[in-house]
């Protein structure tokens, strides 16, 4: 008898040998699903995994980081090679996954989930998975989510502790579940890799491989009940919206709360519907935009209404009154305080910055993008005219729609 004579025979389709056997989940809904995931480092890394070892097969990835060597010893999908050379967590989670199932279809997103990440992309989930570390974070993709309508999963580690919770628009909505406490800190951001070397100059590791692989192991089970609402409905699964699994590992506890929190009068929750299409990017000027719009809409009054950022024409500076030019969203604007020689040794406060929320016919900068002014690729722009309200996505100018699962519903 030869050595291959014990080599299987694999099947040219993932898992066709053994998920049949499987009853608890249906194959093709999960190869028909788009999920989102958001942040890719320890818990990310697990996330993504067990989903394509499920055989999911159509994936965004977001996250705006890259590697570095604190990582390695919590990510399975990284290298030490990918550490040395600074690689973008995303585009590397990416590669790792298609060497697991190379018939998956991986979207990567080297940006950040509160300003980079179009509605019109993100409305075309079945499922958004949150693996970040910071509640802003949680907030803004919470928002994003309400107004699409895509039910989330959120997780979150800590030393030896982590929790998983479900959010569903019209059943549980992160913001409504935040205290007083909570929502002063909501702009209190570190990356993953400021946490990390925080809690190293502590003296103390923030968390384990084993911490990660529990709650992102929940996360991804969660995700897939979520692509089964007739079993949710029918109770042959149980979702954990409107609660929260908590699990502690230093004295090996575990217990489910109730996490519900659903305010019909929170504004983050709003669902934005109907939306309109329109073949617009945001390369054009804005002066074309808005004479676009007018014809497509019919209305004479265009007001495009920049609902989470402003665009920042200049600062000032508060002692002498000298006037700065910067022309950006003002989510870039810390980036390029830090950058700026004459303005980096300033404390934020000693300047102050003029926004402006609304683009119409009175905008000043005109011949301005609307990626200048901070609208990432295939948005909904929220428009104001004389008639009412109007939601209208952009093209999807990047083509992302190659890597998704098409539903012709949308």
């Amino acid at each position: 008898m030869k050595e291959n004579d014990f080599i299987p025979t694999l099947s040219p389709v993932w898992g066709a040998d053994i998920f049949p056997l499987l009853s608890w989940f249906k194959l093709d809904r999960l190869k028909q699903a788009n999920v989102m995931v958001v942040g890719c480092g320890a818990l990310g890394n697990e996330v993504l995994k067990n989903l394509v070892l499920f055989g999911i097969e159509h994936i965004v990835i977001v996250d705006f980081d890259t590697i570095e060597p604190s990582n390695l010893t919590r990510s399975i999908l990284f290298r030490k090679t990918d550490a040395e050379t600074h690689q973008f967590k995303a585009f590397v989670a990416a590669k790792r996954l298609r060497e697991i199932n190379p018939s998956v279809q991986v979207l990567p997103l080297t940006g950040d989930i509160c300003h980079n990440v179009g509605l019109g992309l993100l409305r075309r989930m079945d499922v958004v998975i949150g693996c970040v570390d910071n509640r802003w974070a949680r907030y803004c993709l919470n928002r994003l989510c309400m107004r699409a309508g895509i039910p989330w999963v959120d997780g979150g580690i800590d030393g030896l502790e982590g929790t998983a919770r479900v959010f569903i628009p019209g059943k549980n909505c992160y913001a409504c579940n935040l205290g007083p406490e909570a929502l002063k800190d909501l702009s209190y951001r570190l990356s993953c890799s400021s946490t990390i070397r925080r809690n190293e100059q502590a003296g103390r590791v923030p968390t384990t491989p084993v911490i990660a692989s529990i709650i992102g192991a929940v996360e991804a089970q969660e995700a897939i009940k979520l692509l089964h609402p007739d079993e949710l409905k029918h109770e042959e699964l149980t979702s954990l919206c409107g609660k929260m699994f908590y699990y502690e590992g230093q004295h090996l506890t575990s217990r489910i709360v109730e996490f519900k929190g659903y305010d019909d009068e929170c504004p983050v929750h709003e669902q934005w519907k109907p939306i309109e299409k329109i073949n617009l990017t945001t390369a054009l000027p804005i002066e074309d935009v808005l004479t676009c719009l007018s014809e497509h809409l019919g209305c004479k009054n265009i007001e495009i209404v920049l609902r989470d950022h402003s665009f920042v024409d200049y600062l000032t500076e508060r002692k002498n009154e000298r006037k700065i030019n910067v022309m950006l969203p003002d989510y870039a604007i810390m980036s390029y305080i830090e950058k700026e020689p004459s303005l980096c040794h300033l404390p934020f406060h000693a300047l102050y910055q003029h926004e402006i929320k609304t683009i119409d016919t009175d905008f000043p900068y005109k011949e301005l993008t609307l990626a200048q002014v901070g609208i990432p690729p295939w948005s909904v722009l929220h428009v104001n005219t004389e008639k009412g309200i109007h939601y209208v996505e952009l093209a999807d100018e990047q083509n992302y729609i190659t890597y998704l699962f098409q539903n012709t519903q949308i």
